[in-house]
């Protein structure tokens, strides 16, 4: 993988030492990836820190499209690219949408409309040609580490198909966040 500065780093070496979330995403550009990634910049670094856990992004585009989705999405974990998709073959993500399967991402807030027209306005504001990856790719969420243990895998089936945040949280021994801006009400 490519980090934000260009320098190649080892895939087992986000994992090797310790326990790891990692989420791939379809593209810089998918709205769904662009507000699932909002929602994962809500983790606090400290419930991250308290279960010994990293949370990775890692995105299929050139990698000086990171700080602009960082900046765009508020992200400030780690974040990686993979720009030839080597590890997204390696794992077995697919191309193209499963539309036969029902799902729905609850870190997805706009409608398939408005958010469509969101990631063409951003493609076509942006260099030309530049889609910030392969637009058919699916993504998904891994819990690895340390060494080579493979806890959770989950492999998108289309671009709604997000395994819930706080499922992958529970799962790798983090805190679940509140992802709502509602106020919590809690009874004493």
């Amino acid at each position: 993988v490519v980090d934000a500065d260009g320098r190649s780093v080892p895939f087992e070496a986000l994992y090797g030492e310790q326990r790891a979330i990692v989420v791939f995403v379809r593209n810089f550009l998918c709205y769904t990836c662009k507000e699932y990634v909002e929602d994962l910049a809500k983790v606090p670094k400290p419930y991250l820190q308290e279960a010994n856990v990293r949370l990775i992004v890692i995105g299929q585009s050139s990698h000086h499209h990171i700080k602009p989705f960082c900046t765009l999405t508020g992200y400030t974990h780690e974040m990686y690219v993979d720009p030839q998709r080597e590890i997204y073959k390696t794992l077995g993500m697919k191309r193209g949408e499963g539309n036969n399967v029902a799902v729905w991402s609850p870190h997805v807030k706009s409608n398939t409309l408005l958010g469509s027209i969101k990631s063409m306005w951003r493609a076509m504001t942006g260099p030309a040609f530049d889609f910030q990856g392969d637009p058919a790719q699916q993504g998904g969420a891994l819990i690895l580490g340390p060494g080579n243990e493979v806890h959770f895998l989950h492999l998108d089936r289309n671009r709604l198909d997000h395994v819930p945040i706080n499922t992958v949280l529970q799962l790798a021994g983090v805190k679940p966040v509140n992802f709502t801006n509602k106020p919590q009400i809690i009874d004493i």
